[in-house]
């Protein structure tokens, strides 16, 4: 999750299974976006989707990807180190709820590798 207006550094890619232009924030968006490319499971996906009415704030859901049997996956990108950052958890769980109350139950996380 991110701030709707996030100021950082954004790579913009054209990814033929994305609906818009590929937006990614950090090397993990960027590894994930890849991966969802390849897989043959999802059939499109888009980045940064708003999560409108959110109550803490303006923020954006990583990948909303949409499933050949037409059923929605969403998946937040977080880096190990800020699992324990008691305002990545709570953003983390407005997402989940955000999402559940809307009738998608597959919500998870995508977190880098240990090294």
């Amino acid at each position: 999750m991110r701030k709707r207006n996030f100021k950082g550094r954004c790579t913009k890619r054209v990814i033929p299974k994305c609906k818009d232009v590929c937006r990614t924030y950090d090397a993990l968006q960027e590894a994930y976006a890849d991966k969802l490319s390849a897989d043959d499971e999802v059939s499109e996906f888009r980045c940064n989707v708003y999560l409108e009415g959110l109550a803490e704030g303006d923020y954006t859901t990583d990948f909303v990807c949409t499933k050949s049997d037409g059923t929605l996956m969403i998946r937040e990108c977080v880096y190990r180190s800020r699992l324990t950052k008691p305002m990545t958890y709570k953003l983390l769980e407005a997402s989940r709820e955000y999402w559940r109350h809307r009738g998608i139950l597959d919500w998870g996380i995508v977190i880098n590798a240990e090294k």
